[in-house]
């Protein structure tokens, strides 16, 4: 993971996928929706286009319900880097867990790029989107 070196954030910075893997794990919506800021962007593959965290909340409302019920998410960085003091840009490799796997698949794997901005002493998610690798 590249990053810059004796960052102390980098450690706060890395932890923000985990919060959202243990929020998907839950099938949580508010938990999961609660890392992004209140105006975040969340652009997934197809045509997902969320502007709001109220939008996100919704939208996972609705697919923790239907198709992503019962997965689980993972997501590693393979990238720290801050770019101003309050803003920071994370890569990280992971993908959607059908139920029964225990690692991402090759079609389900993903490279998603993590603008975090800091509130207060969180990091929060400005914008969030992926893309699946075996395209």
């Amino acid at each position: 993971m590249s990053a810059t070196p004796n960052t102390p954030d980098t450690a706060a910075l890395s932890a923000v996928p985990q919060r959202i893997v243990a929020a998907w794990a839950e099938q949580d919506a508010d938990g999961f929706a609660e890392v992004f800021t209140e105006d975040a962007t969340l652009i997934l593959p197809g045509d997902v286009f969320l502007t709001s965290r109220q939008a996100i909340r919704a939208f996972m409302t609705h697919a923790f319900a239907g198709p992503f019920k019962g997965t689980r998410v993972a997501g590693d960085p393979v990238s720290v880097r801050p770019l101003a003091e309050n803003v920071a840009v994370l890569v990280t490799r992971g993908g959607v867990l059908a139920p029964g796997d225990t690692e991402v698949t090759a079609e389900r794997a993903i490279r998603a790029t993590w603008v975090l901005a800091r509130e207060g002493s969180e990091w929060k998610i400005a914008s969030y989107q992926n893309t699946p690798i075996a395209a």
